[in-house]
């Protein structure tokens, strides 16, 4: 397949190397050449312009900041105008599921299809090929993806346009809300004289364990803050969360405390650890740092 990839950041290059590495022809734009530039090795074309980028292609995969990104890529930079008719937008950033359903309309409008399909598993999941995908959009199309879905994990259609982005926001609210609660109960451990290492050990295989707990956690014991997945995109997709929240109005207070605690450690300068790295923002009001 002709596939190009706009975004080629922390998860953007794993995905985009395993479809290099999967026989695809791969074309490859960032906004920073250079991130761009570390494919060619695997045999993918840079681009210097995104509409460049998806001249040739068949499919377009968006690994993109947010929903404001995404649509400036799209129809301000030229690449939805530069697709041929029956083109295929894969949109597999976190933005608003209103920004999707938009998106798509407007790529319709063009005889482009469109899917939302972001991801969950981080950069491990990526370069392993093991990510959870949700995706929005029509049966058709999202049977047209599986070729490219099958390269990077397990795809799930779990409804309409913006459906899949629904799903991630649902997936980042449990993600932020148990690092933070894993945080929590840890530091208390550490603070009443318990080894969290050990502590963790203890819990592990009991109602209270998890990939949280495994993964984050085993992080926090470490104080191994290097982004994967960084404090700032938490405290977006929290944001985003609560936006769609109050447009169909529904009340998530306990989302609505994380976004806080996330908000006061981005503000206390912790903006590109992991967001594991809540744990910094709790050590430090218990005084633990």
């Amino acid at each position: 397949m002709k596939i190009a990839v706009l975004g080629i950041g922390l998860m953007g290059y794993p995905m985009a190397r395993r479809l290099c590495q999967a026989g695809h022809s791969v074309s490859v734009w960032n906004r920073t050449l250079e991130k761009a530039a570390r494919l060619a090795p695997f045999g993918a074309t840079v681009h210097a312009r995104a509409d460049d980028a998806v001249r040739s292609a068949s499919t377009v995969i968006c690994l993109l900041e947010n929903g404001a990104v995404v649509g400036d890529v799209l129809f301000s930079q030229g690449v939805a105008a530069t697709l041929a008719a029956d083109s295929l937008v894969i949109d597999m950033s976190s933005i608003q599921p209103r920004e999707a359903r938009d998106h798509a309309a407007r790529l319709s409008e063009m005889g482009v299809a469109h899917l939302d399909a972001p991801v969950s598993g981080g950069t491990l999941g990526a370069e392993q090929g093991t990510l959870a995908i949700m995706v929005g959009g029509k049966s058709a199309e999202y049977d047209r993806a599986q070729t490219v879905f099958q390269v990077f994990g397990r795809a799930t259609h779990v409804g309409p346009h913006g459906a899949g982005q629904l799903a991630k926001l649902a997936n980042q609210m449990i993600v932020g809300i148990t690092i933070g609660a894993v945080a929590e109960a840890l530091l208390l451990c550490e603070k009443g004289g318990a080894s969290m290492a050990k502590v963790k050990e203890a819990i592990t295989g009991g109602f209270a364990d998890s990939r949280i707990l495994q993964v984050h956690g085993q992080r926090m014991v470490d104080r191994d803050f290097a982004p994967r997945g960084r404090m700032s995109v938490q405290l977006k997709d929290l944001r985003n969360a609560l936006a769609t929240a109050e447009e169909i109005g529904f009340d998530a207070p306990v989302t609505r405390l994380f976004e806080k605690l996330y908000g006061d450690g981005v503000e206390h300068g912790l903006t590109d650890l992991d967001h594991s790295g809540l744990f910094v923002e709790l050590a430090s009001r218990n005084g633990m740092l």
